[in-house]
């Protein structure tokens, strides 16, 4: 009898604490899905008030917010948990810092990475949406943690890199870019009539093209090639549009440079033949 008492305590206990951690579950996923709408409400709240932010930052810190609540949550929810199984939780933690300390020193990138990740964060070296080079990685930022961050190719490619290996940043987001562009001329061209043709194709692009700042600037003669004579092109455009506008105006002065006649060279081969040679000597000899 005593031990069919002690059996149903048992399940009882079993039972109990069962129903108490999926309890601890639900209410944390509740908190974690609250936590999200609020945050969202915060940073919308955000954009109207006096203290405004760059739209880059917004999303930075919007993510760092996000996965420091989820992390702080989910901490929470396995120490209820631990202390369902009536376990000294006081215990495990004192154990849990005297064994952190002692990881600490094996675990010195960890640290490294988190410390570079505040750094990237405080600084405001890259945000959420840039495009960036670093640690021989080329793309667009899709998240900045506080341990690594994501960095997605124009292909496709996901690159997480620690946050520690980011010691070297170019960042092609933050100031304007520019374009450039060659535009070669056959040296049987008149130059000066191709300057003219190009300026004035130059002041009718910014009408065109919204991307365009200011109006393409001709830099003049850049070489002298073997063939050709190559002009240079500039325009500051928005940031990341270089590439798309260079392309713009390349055929924009292709076209312009075809309708007004104006040669854009091409290879070409010359053949001479061996049996002229000696007939033209004896004609000139005699």
């Amino acid at each position: 009898m005593v031990n069919y008492v002690t059996g149903a305590d048992l399940w009882i206990t079993i039972s109990l604490g069962a129903i108490k951690i999926c309890l601890i579950l639900f209410i944390s996923f509740l908190v974690i899905r609250i936590g999200r709408k609020v945050i969202a409400r915060f940073f919308a709240n955000k954009k109207r008030g006096p203290f405004q932010i760059t739209q880059r930052r917004e999303a930075t810190l919007n993510k760092l917010v996000l996965n420091t609540m989820s992390y702080v949550v989910y901490f929470v929810a396995f120490i209820m948990i631990l202390d369902t199984f009536t376990l000294d939780i006081a215990a495990l933690l004192a154990g849990a810092g005297v064994a952190g300390l002692a990881i600490g020193f094996g675990a010195q990138n960890l640290v490294r990475d988190v410390i570079s990740g505040f750094f990237i964060i405080f600084e405001d070296q890259f945000s959420v949406g840039d495009y960036i080079q670093t640690s021989g990685v080329e793309g667009f930022v899709e998240e900045v943690g506080l341990r690594t961050c994501k960095v997605k190719a124009w292909t496709g490619e996901v690159h997480i890199l620690p946050n520690g290996n980011v010691t070297q940043v170019t960042n092609f987001s933050i100031h304007n870019s520019i374009s450039v562009v060659d535009v070669s001329i056959a040296y049987e061209e008149d130059v000066e009539k191709a300057e003219k043709v190009i300026l004035a194709l130059m002041e009718e692009l910014p009408e065109r093209y919204e991307s365009m700042l200011k109006v393409p600037e001709l830099l003049g003669i850049q070489n002298l090639g073997a063939s050709d004579v190559v002009m240079r092109i500039i325009c500051e455009v928005h940031p990341m549009e270089h590439w798309a506008m260079a392309r713009a105006i390349r055929k924009e002065v292709k076209n312009r440079l075809d309708a007004e006649g104006i040669e854009i060279p091409f290879p070409r081969m010359v053949m001479y033949s061996r049996e002229e040679e000696p007939s033209s000597k004896q004609g000139a000899d005699e």
